[in-house]
């Protein structure tokens, strides 16, 4: 497939107006759009900010390549512009960029259009392409440009193709000495150097720095007559995937990635650890490293992963804990939905047929107690555990999970046997450090399960359980014990919650709160669920009906994103909204936070319960006061919409 398939000259800007990173990227998107090859700007901008939000795709010599995989574009696309003043795009020079690949992949993008894709990055190595890419005055120069450059690309890969073949008789020399460079993985550079060195590349999309890394790496390696092998992981998965004897044999490895890679198979290796962008911008210097040995020595234990005199960034407390947090938090929200869910769905059965229904049955011991609502405390508790210790910690956190569920802790001695048994694994690693090496093998599988569960189970036994089971008893009976006035205030603060960050950290202590109820209480009533869930479904709705009724307000892009905000908000997704806070903060958050705690509040006054911790508007049916719930959610969504439709500035007067 030619790259010029997916670089269509109706969307090539020749001569890009912006003198922003920001405006860059609207110039761009609106180039798509206008061609109809995305379906929804606002979220294909949210995409590329949030690409950008890992690391700056300005990767410096004058290129920028922002890009996103998203479910938002129709049809893979590379918008081509130029700015014959350039622009700071935050790269990662310092310089300003001048020419500027837009890359849009649909989330099913197949194998062709990813390989084309990885065929376009590998070309903008070449500082002399570039350099002819600036010189062109059409669209129809950049595509015979483009054409002309991949047929080279092609002729020269099979002239080494052919080679190959002509020196079949030595396949086993040449598969490993073999000065060759191509994209099958076949080692590249100095058949007499016996300095061998090998790489990972990998970034969070997988569609373009992943193979600027490795064609940079390779190039470099020729250049300086030293072996290498890269393997890469791109959208299609690894590829040129490194075996154990490339790795035993490597004086070093270098992974230049920004997203998570298999790491245990470099234990006892000389290991460089960089973002992405160093195997594009600084393979020079990653290569020599490597060859010296000038690397930390890596060590994996039991799931551990760390770096022998490796220096690490330092977080804040706050940061770590809240991380931690999330990682319990999103592998126990499957739980969470599916068990929540198919019992919602066993309470209808139940109004329609009695408590002995098959069904009924069937469905409360898939969800309930004993089956999926059975372990959201310990997955809860040993994920978080995992997240602090790694894979040691994993079981006695757990545990003490378990424990915490058949004691009465329930929720809250959960979450504290989740962050002992990860700090204990901790302590356990440095109490063992002192070992024998003989002992080492022993220490994953024998040491850390036994005194990690002994010391995690004991102090849950004895000091946990009874504190967290006295305290979530009386917090449950004092929550029960609300007086309308107080609960009403309550669903306020929780409602208003879920829309201070959209996912963040505020909301998903809203949510957490009331899974915790819903789950301790020993019932599953969802009061205080209703008001988290009416709180959430409000931001979402609330922009689909003032980008609806306001129209003057917001820009055609927005107004067609705010219809995608109708569904959004009914499937209590509270993120669709995030994209307009982050245009504009004040306005969307003040009048998205008074809604919500509207919403909230009134669940509590009209005692609605929603026995489902999802859906939305899709288990509205399984309320208690159906009618009286979805009234709350419209009220709430009408004055955050008025409010928000009436102060927002026209898009021409916006500051």
């Amino acid at each position: 497939m030619r790259i010029t398939d997916l670089m269509i000259q109706e969307t090539m800007i020749m001569d890009l107006q912006a003198t922003t990173k920001d405006e860059a990227i609207d110039e761009l998107i609106a180039s798509l759009n206008r061609s109809g090859r995305i379906n929804d700007p606002v979220l294909f901008k949210e995409m590329i900010y949030k690409r950008e939000a890992e690391s700056s795709t300005g990767i410096g010599g004058g290129i920028a390549m922002p890009h996103a995989k998203t479910t938002a574009v129709n049809e893979p696309t590379v918008v081509f512009a130029k700015s014959r003043k350039g622009l700071d795009f935050e790269a990662l020079d310092d310089q300003p960029a001048h020419v500027f690949f837009m890359i849009a992949a649909p989330e099913g993008a197949g194998n062709t259009h990813l390989r084309t894709l990885a065929a376009l990055s590998r070309l903008l190595i070449d500082s002399d392409f570039i350099s002819q890419l600036m010189s062109t005055d059409t669209p129809a120069e950049v595509s015979a440009l483009f054409d002309a450059k991949q047929a080279e690309a092609a002729e020269k890969e099979a002239a080494k193709e052919k080679a190959k073949a002509e020196k079949a008789a030595n396949a086993a020399s040449t598969s490993t000495t073999g000065q060759q460079q191509n994209t099958s993985g076949v080692i590249v550079g100095n058949a007499n150097s016996e300095d061998f060195v090998v790489a990972v590349t990998a970034c969070p999309t997988g569609i373009a720095h992943t193979f600027m890394a490795e064609d940079a790496l390779k190039k470099k390696a020729q250049e300086m007559g030293i072996n290498i092998r890269v393997e890469t992981n791109g959208s299609e998965g690894a590829q040129n995937v490194l075996t154990a004897d490339e790795i035993a044999r490597a004086k070093g490895v270098i992974v230049a990635a920004d997203k998570n890679v298999e790491m245990a198979r470099f234990d006892g290796k000389p290991v460089l650890q960089r973002p992405v962008s160093d195997g594009i911008r600084k393979s020079e210097e990653l290569i020599r490293k490597a060859v010296n040995g000038d690397a930390p020595i890596y060590r994996s234990q039991g799931g551990n992963a760390k770096e022998e005199g490796a220096s690490t960034g330092k977080i804040s407390v706050g940061s770590k804990i809240y991380k931690d947090l999330m990682n319990g938090i999103s592998h126990m929200l499957p739980f969470v939905v599916g068990g929540g869910i198919l019992l919602a769905i066993s309470f209808l059965f139940e109004q329609l047929a009695s408590p002995e229904n098959p069904i009924v049955q069937l469905l409360q011991t898939i969800g309930g107690g004993t089956g999926a609502f059975h372990f959201l405390i310990p997955v809860l508790a040993g994920f978080i555990a995992m997240s602090i210790g790694d894979r040691p910690a994993l079981m006695p956190g757990m545990v003490g999970g378990l424990m915490a569920v058949n004691s009465n802790a329930g929720f809250l001695g959960g979450l504290a046997a989740g962050f002992l048994a990860g700090y204990v694994v901790i302590g356990l690693r440095k109490l063992f450090k002192g070992l024998p090496k003989a002992i080492d093998g022993l220490k994953p599988i024998l040491l850390y399960p036994v005194f990690g569960l002994l010391i995690v189970g004991a102090i849950s036994f004895y000091v946990f359980d009874p504190i967290f089971g006295s305290l979530n008893t009386w917090l449950v009976d004092a929550l029960g014990n609300l007086g309308t006035g107080n609960a009403v205030l309550l669903g306020l603060l929780l409602g208003g919650m879920m829309s201070i960050d959209m996912g963040g950290p505020f909301n998903k202590a809203a949510y957490t709160f009331a899974i915790g109820v819903f789950t301790s209480s020993g019932n599953t009533d969802g009061a205080w669920m209703a008001a988290v869930m009416a709180g959430g479904m409000v931001p979402p709705l609330a922009i689909a009906l003032a980008t609806t009724f306001f129209k003057s307000k917001f820009t055609e892009q927005e107004r067609k994103s705010g219809l995608t905000n109708y569904v959004l908000g009914f499937s209590f997704i509270t993120e669709g909204a995030i994209p307009f806070a982050a245009a504009d903060p004040l306005r969307v958050l003040t009048s998205c936070i008074l809604g919500s705690a509207v919403a909230g509040g009134l669940t509590q006054l009209w005692s609605i319960n929603v026995p489902a911790p999802h859906g939305g508007i899709f288990v509205a049916a399984l309320a208690n006061h159906a009618l009286l719930f979805l009234l709350a959610v419209a009220i709430g969504s009408v004055i955050s919409g008025l409010i928000l439709g009436l102060w927002k500035k026209s898009p021409t007067l916006v500051k």
